[in-house]
C-alpha cells in the first residue's frame, strides 16, 4: 500500500465494547501508510475491546474527549462493536468531536454499528452510505440512503458494513484520506497564493 498520509493526524474514536479486529486492522493500515494515529475515548486509561461477545483486549487510549479537538486532527475513524457506539452516542462530547469533523468537511471513515454516531450527530441527511443491517432504518429516518454494498465512499465520508468488508474498507478509507489531504493542502496553498482579496493583477 502506498505511504500517502504521511505525518496526517487520524483520531480513532471508541470506547469499551469496540469489536477489536475494526479498531486493530484499520489502524494499521493507517499506521502503515504513514498516518499519525490517536485513540481518543471517554475517559483514560484503556478500554476493553471485544470479539463479537467474548472479551478481547485492553487496549491503550491516547487522548480523552476532554482534551482532545477536531481541530487537532486531519481525519477520523470510528470503528464499531454494538456497545462502543452505544456509548458514545449518549455523551455529548463525543457526538460533538464527530460533528465538528463532518460540519469541517473532514474525511470520516465508520465501520459496522459506528454510523449510529453519524446519525446521533445529524450528519447522513443526504448521504448515501452502509451498515451492519440492523441500523439501516435509524439511518433512513435521519433522510440517510442506507446501500447494501461491501464500502461506499460518499464524498469525504467511508463506510462498511461488518469485519469481512475489513480489506475494502482499509484500501477505500486510506485512498480516500490521502486523496481528500492532498487535495485540502493544495487547496490550503492556492489561497495563500492567491488570496481571495488580492486584487486581479493589472493589464
Amino acid at each position: 500500500m502506498q505511504l500517502g498520509l504521511k505525518g496526517h493526524r487520524v483520531a480513532i474514536l471508541a470506547t469499551d465494547g469496540v469489536e477489536q479486529v475494526e479498531l486493530e486492522k484499520p489502524r494499521k493500515a493507517l499506521d502503515d501508510a504513514g498516518a499519525i494515529t490517536q485513540l481518543v475515548s471517554l475517559e483514560a486509561g484503556t478500554i476493553q475491546a471485544f470479539n463479537h461477545l467474548d472479551k478481547g483486549d485492553k487496549i491503550e487510549v491516547d487522548v480523552t474527549l476532554d482534551e482532545a479537538q477536531a481541530s487537532q486532527f486531519d481525519a477520523l475513524f470510528i470503528p464499531g462493536g454494538v456497545a462502543n457506539p452505544d456509548a458514545l452516542r449518549t455523551d455529548e462530547r463525543a457526538v460533538q468531536f464527530v460533528r465538528e469533523f463532518m460540519v469541517g468537511d473532514k474525511p470520516v471513515a465508520a465501520i459496522c454499528h459506528a454510523p449510529w454516531m453519524l446519525v446521533e450527530a445529524d450528519a447522513v441527511a443526504g448521504r448515501t452510505l452502509t451498515s451492519w443491517p440492523s441500523l439501516q432504518t435509524d439511518i433512513r429516518n435521519a433522510r440517510g440512503d442506507w446501500v447494501d454494498r461491501e464500502v461506499v465512499v460518499d464524498d469525504k465520508l467511508i463506510t462498511s458494513r461488518k469485519p469481512d468488508d475489513i480489506p475494502a474498507f482499509n484500501e477505500a478509507m486510506v485512498r480516500e484520506f490521502a486523496n481528500r489531504l492532498e487535495e485540502a493542502k493544495l487547496d490550503e496553498v492556492s489561497e495563500q497564493s492567491f488570496p481571495a482579496s488580492d486584487p486581479p493583477p493589472g493589464p
